[in-house]
């Protein structure tokens, strides 16, 4: 199959019909991870007696006694035991969690029009609350970029190594201190999807303390937890305010923590949430609807936050592969890498979100593995610049070692100079001594790059880039029209989410049936 990789606008019209009839659905649709984070917004924080997140196990409660609960949401019911029980929400989520509480009585109360009146005006007050406090960290951030300054792009990040929350604020103010513009953490998987995954027979990677932590420290803090980030955006402005220009705070989520990543974000002023709908299906084999609807709840609170979405490059398909037992070349699977990225792109953009939040993630981390990787990366951003004008670009290095490794800066800069507007640069964690000199190194690659895109105009493709670029969007087109025509199976193969009980999320999506909106962004 051939293509004209100059020729986009089949591609993108397929795209864009996917994404219309899926994003709806979605908008119209809740999940246990959008009540989880209703809560949060609504003032619910910290754990239960059991040590469990406060808000999960306030939904896990609720739905237990009322299964068929989802699709009218909790935030009626809530705000009506709020009302009787004349407590604050952290209380009264304590005592559902408990069992003192059941959420059926208010329900029942609800039924009745004056009831459900009242009911609905302090839901609308807490609601207006917590848009009130995210429209304040917004007005923050604008007014301390004003004061100190903002970094030139690219943003040279990283990811902060120290797991518990007291060496990582040594650790980011080391780094800021070296040059960094941008600190990036990774949040802990949420227990929902552990839960899931030890159920399923997988292993649940779960956050792990220093082995060499001072036993006579508190108890030790993840670096990723909402707990910790208050303290590291204190942390991080101060250092900013030392280096005369605003420091930005990244985050990666993990599957399932979309909405509840999303709410932390806008409270806590992280600037930057990387979080793909599609790498949770494909990758994750988190239900799809389950997954797009997280993702329509996270986009429209970042875009209320002026929180930037970072969309990866595309999760790597191999169920074709699988199923024929033939490998793809390189050329397909950067094509259906591209088909999913742009789907991810257009869901963002149809949930509110405009291009200039959307930052796209330029190169796929398994691209330096193969032959010719700079022609290739040079393709990659070519078709993706045409793909998605107006939209910053974001490189992301992959982990590891040896010398393919040590060609990725090369290889990143030969291809930011064809992307134009690039955000920011993200270098792979190394040993903190190595810092000052991998910073500086880095820093002098992404300045180059942009000296040279601002100097020149990208020239024709030829040779490895040209037949790298036709092949892309040859598989980009064949991609989407097999998603067309036999659904997700076409990128995520038999994965127990399609269609059975296994998958992460599957029993935890619900059309609303509800047409109450404190908030006024479901419509």
């Amino acid at each position: 199959m051939t293509a004209d990789w100059r020729n986009l606008d089949g591609l993108v019209a397929r795209a864009d019909a996917l994404t219309g009839a899926w994003g709806a659905r979605a908008r119209a649709s809740t999940t246990r991870g959008q009540e989880r984070a209703i809560l949060r917004l609504f003032g619910v924080d910290g754990v239960d007696a059991a040590g469990r997140p406060l808000g999960g196990a306030t939904v896990d409660r609720w739905l237990a006694g009322d299964p068929g609960g989802l699709a009218t949401g909790i935030a009626l019911p809530f705000a009506m035991a709020l009302l009787e029980y004349d407590v604050e929400p952290h209380q009264l989520a304590l005592d559902i969690a408990t069992g003192s509480v059941d959420l059926a009585l208010e329900v029942e109360l609800l039924r009745e029009p004056d009831r459900r009146a009242v009911a609905e005006v302090e839901a609308r007050r807490l609601a207006a609350t917590a848009l009130a406090r995210i429209d304040a960290e917004r007005t923050v951030r604008r007014e301390t970029m004003d004061v100190l300054g903002d970094a030139p792009r690219p943003w040279l990040a990283t990811t902060l190594r120290e797991p518990e929350i007291e060496d990582a604020i040594d650790e980011a103010t080391d780094l800021i201190g070296a040059g960094l513009d941008c600190v990036r953490i990774e949040v802990p998987i949420g227990r929902e999807l552990a839960e899931r995954l030890t159920d399923a027979g997988r292993t649940a990677r779960e956050w792990q303390p220093n082995e060499d932590t001072d036993p006579t420290r508190s108890e030790p803090v993840p670096t990723g937890s909402r707990r910790a980030l208050t303290r590291l955006r204190e942390a991080i402005d101060q250092a900013a305010a030392e280096r005369h220009g605003y420091m930005r705070l990244a985050a990666s989520v993990p599957a399932l923590g979309a909405p509840d990543g999303a709410a932390v974000a806008a409270f806590e002023r992280i600037d930057i949430v990387e979080s793909d709908a599609m790498a949770e299906i494909v990758s994750e084999s988190v239900e799809p609807e389950r997954a797009l609807a997280d993702h329509a709840f996270a986009h429209r609170l970042a875009r209320r936050a002026g929180t930037n979405v970072l969309v990866g490059a595309g999760p790597l398909v191999v169920a074709p592969d699988m199923s024929s037992g033939i490998p793809s070349d390189p050329s397909t699977r950067a094509g259906r890498a591209i088909a999913l990225q742009l789907l991810g792109v257009g869901l963002a953009r149809a949930d509110g979100l405009d291009a200039a939040q959307i930052i796209v993630g330029g190169l796929p981390p398994w691209l330096i593995d193969e032959s010719h990787p700079g022609a290739r990366a040079i393709a990659e951003v070519s078709v993706r610049r045409a793909l998605f004008p107006g939209h910053p670009f974001a490189f992301v290095e992959p982990g590891g070692d040896g010398a393919r490794f040590r060609a990725w800066p090369w290889i990143q800069a030969a291809a930011a100079v064809h992307a134009g507007d690039v955000a920011m640069v993200v270098r792979a964690p190394r040993r903190r001594a190595d810092d000052a000199v991998t910073l500086a190194a880095a820093r002098s690659a992404a300045t180059l790059a942009s000296e040279v895109a601002g100097a020149t105009r990208p020239g024709e493709l030829t040779g490895v880039a040209l037949d790298h670029a036709n092949g892309m969007v040859a598989a980009a087109l064949a991609t989407l029209e097999r998603l067309a025509d036999t659904g997700w199976r076409a990128v995520a193969g038999d994965s127990p989410s399609l269609g059975s009980s296994q998958g992460p999320g599957w029993d935890s999506v619900a059309e609303r049936t509800d047409p109450f909106d404190p908030f006024g962004w479901f419509d």
